[in-house]
């Protein structure tokens, strides 16, 4: 297939999305990982356009910033006024002049539009050398959209919004995606004639349809294969409804390249997460950001994983890990949280209710269950006992500790930063570190266990408790007079 680049692609981003019922304007609503403009930006992108252009218009600041950081590529022109989409295209027009070429005209709502169908709009637009291409598709139901209204030989008439629709104009299917294929300067001349006679009062970039087949021009229909395509996002109920065509699009692509999603229908992904062959993403799993996952890691059930790295072969169940780096053959969960700045050696182990946070945790090395890890660097081959705390802040600050190589912290340990264990130190259970351990010494750190005889009988007498104590009591006395 050869398609024309196009001399520009024109992004209708300006309107207040008030059914949105949201302070963030609408085209900024996140699906999938990307604000819904930067879905319609990156489609229209591999067009490769000689000029991107994003016609701003309500809550303009955000939506400017949002693009400078985004999409620098992209030309933001300001409707000041939103008097409909002709004097949305109008306004550009006057601001970059005429343009020489096809100019596609879209919307920054329509986040489920291929690059290939509007590559085969061009395609035909050039084929059959129109004036202007207009996108359409067979609905069920093209409630809230403007019909395409043709004569007894299949051409395009005119298309009419449906508050100005008669009864059988409303009960044609076949719909206006309000994405165009137009030559650029017949666009240019013919939008300066589009009136506000309607009931809006608004400036129709449909109108400019009727007004090129007036001048004689040809106005062509391209029927989208899948309606989906087309469809905006207005309100909530239909962002999440694209939210979960997208999502099954994105699995189809990654298990048609190799890669295991046991249950599609529990599993949601980014546009931006990569996924390895042979990887195995079992039911519950939510993979957010830039999150990669290497060939033959496990992922799930039920873990979220947002800009983190998954090694080749790890394993990470019901696990909650927020830009962390996780080893070859690591280990990580069930119940584990890995926070920011957390890296996991091969074959390490994040195990049961472990939480770290700026750790580093060397290869082989251990915190199997019930600990908190933070701001620490633990090097190779060590072991972190259940129940220990890295005692980071005291605070106002936040402090280091080091464990070395090959070094055994006792269970219930306490490391009250800064402090260093040394290589191959041990730390003994329920001590509280609060100096240097030097390399292979034991240091402990507990009070002396000192016991109060028949303590519960005289301070809680009449429970079950004395009861107990005093049966056991009776029977070492039985046993010393035998």
């Amino acid at each position: 297939m050869s398609v024309p680049r196009p001399a520009a692609v024109i992004v209708l981003a300006a309107g207040e999305g008030t059914r949105m019922k949201s302070q963030t304007p609408k085209v900024l609503h996140e699906l999938c990982g990307r604000a819904l403009v930067d879905h319609m930006l990156a489609a229209a992108r591999d067009l490769n356009p000689e000029q991107l252009i994003v016609v701003v218009g309500h809550a303009r600041e955000q939506v400017t910033g949002h693009l400078a950081a985004t999409s620098p590529d992209a030309r933001a022109v300001v409707q000041h006024e939103q008097r409909g989409t002709g004097h949305a295209v109008r306004t550009v027009l006057e601001e970059v002049g005429a343009i020489s070429g096809t100019v596609l005209v879209t919307y920054g709502d329509v986040p489920l539009l291929r690059t290939e169908t509007m590559a085969l709009l061009l395609e035909q637009h050039a084929a059959e050398g129109n004036a202007v291409t207009v996108l359409t598709a067979e609905v069920p139901d093209p409630t809230g959209y403007g019909r395409i209204i043709r004569d007894e030989a299949g051409a395009v008439l005119a298309i009419v919004e449906e508050k100005d629709a008669d009864a059988a104009q409303r009960a044609v299917k076949e719909m206006n995606s309000g994405i165009y294929a137009f030559d650029g300067l017949m666009l240019a001349d013919a939008v300066k004639r589009v009136s506000t006679d309607n009931a809006q009062g608004e400036e129709y970039l449909t109108d400019v349809l009727a007004i090129l087949r007036g001048d004689g021009h040809r106005v062509g229909a391209f029927v989208a294969a899948d309606f989906a395509e087309v469809e905006g996002v207005n309100d909530r109920v239909q962002l999440a409804a694209a939210r979960k065509v997208l999502n099954r699009r994105l699995l189809e692509r990654h298990m048609r390249a190799g890669v295991t999603v046991i249950d599609p229908d529990s599993t949601w992904a980014d546009v931006g997460v990569r996924i390895a062959p042979d990887a195995v993403i079992h039911p519950g799993t939510q993979l957010h950001g830039d999150t990669v996952i290497e060939s033959g890691a496990e992922v799930g059930p039920a873990t979220t994983l947002t800009d983190t790295f998954v090694g080749e072969g790890a394993v990470v169940r019901n696990a909650v890990c927020d830009s962390a780096r996780i080893g070859p053959q690591a280990s990580v969960g069930p119940y584990a949280y890995l926070r920011p700045g957390t890296v996991l050696g091969g074959r390490a182990k994040a195990g049961t209710f472990v939480e770290m946070k700026k750790a580093t945790l060397g290869e082989r090395s251990k915190v199997p269950h019930l600990s908190y890890v933070g701001d620490a660097t633990i090097g190779d081959d060590a072991n972190i006992g259940a129940s220990t705390v890295f005692v980071n802040y005291d605070g106002v600050e936040k402090h280091h500790t080091t464990v070395g190589d090959g070094a055994f912290v006792g269970c219930d340990t306490m490391l009250v930063a800064p402090v260093t264990v040394n290589p191959g130190a041990y730390t003994a259970a329920g001590s509280v570190i609060t100096d240097q351990v030097p390399p292979g010494a034991m240091g402990v750190a507990r009070a002396r266990q000192r016991n109060i005889e028949k303590w519960v009988l005289r301070r809680r007498a009449g429970t079950k408790s004395a009861a107990a104590a005093e049966r056991a009591l009776a029977g070492q006395e039985q046993e010393k007079n035998q």
